[in-house]
């Protein structure tokens, strides 16, 4: 959803333990199999394993559904490319997050124009299920192959720099974005997490710098006990931490996310 003064908000009709409770009993029942208490991932199982290449197909540019949903799961998501895109200069690319109970769409009001001018190619894929399987005690077993389909897909259709490839989330989008991000340092030199909740550690690859933003008002995902306990232990461990506190809630500050933006573009070649 976007609002004028802020690009991304949380759904405060929702119950988070509720709903947390309800989708993990959807995913503990459904058809892929997995169980989501029982059921170890197997090592590496967070490392995903698609890499930019030379596009073999063409791309409309603007914003367009990806098409990789199913009849047993239509949760899909979407790709924006700038009208200025041309094969022969490849892109700086941007994976986007979600926050529970949310979508792709989330991110596409303020962001196509953002990109747009900036240059960047977007990527949002939905979650499998109603948030990240993380969130529901199941890492890695349902949401990392999407993203990576996703991933190959975009690389398939868009030149890329593999120079410039960052993953952005929000909520449980962003403690995602970091669990994924660090999994994956080989692939994302950038990650941002807006309003995460929790960092779940696997193998650690490469060591892409990293932004935090959080409202000191946020009820939702208390500052206390995540970003303030996140920012600290990755600085110790000496990655590059941006961080930004904010008089505010569950939410995205249009300023904050300029400056997220405006953080890409200035560290990136």
């Amino acid at each position: 959803m976007d609002h004028s003064s802020s690009d991304l908000s949380s759904p405060q009709s929702i119950d988070r333990r509720a709903f947390l409770s309800a989708a993990a009993a959807a995913l503990a029942t459904s058809a892929c199999g997995h169980n989501s208490t029982t059921t170890p991932e197997p090592d590496g199982a967070e490392h995903l394993t698609s890499r930019v290449s030379a596009p073999s197909q063409s791309v409309t540019t603007g914003l367009r559904p990806l098409g990789l949903g199913s009849s047993t799961n239509p949760r899909d998501g979407l790709l924006f490319v700038p009208t200025t895109y041309t094969p022969s200069q490849p892109l700086p690319l941007v994976v986007l997050l979600h926050g529970a109970g949310g979508s792709s769409a989330n991110w596409f009001g303020s962001y196509s124009s953002r990109a747009e001018a900036a240059k960047f190619i977007l990527l949002a894929p939905d979650s499998r299920f109603t948030t990240w399987d993380a969130s529901l005690g199941a890492a890695f077993a349902i949401d990392v192959p999407f993203i990576d389909l996703a991933l190959r897909e975009t690389f398939r259709k868009c030149a890329i720099d593999s120079r410039r490839i960052a993953l952005a989330g929000f909520s449980d989008g962003a403690s995602y974005a970091l669990t994924v991000g660090l999994a994956n340092g080989d692939l994302f030199n950038r990650v941002i997490a807006y309003s995460p909740g929790y960092f779940l550690d696997s193998t650690r690859r490469g060591k892409p710098k990293l932004f935090f933003s959080h409202g000191t008002a946020d009820t939702v995902l208390a500052i206390d006990r995540a970003s303030r306990t996140l920012v600290p232990r990755f600085r110790q461990e000496n990655y590059s931490v941006d961080y930004i506190e904010f008089a505010g809630g569950h939410e995205v500050p249009q300023t904050i996310s300029d400056q997220a933006f405006s953080w890409l573009t200035a560290g990136w070649p």
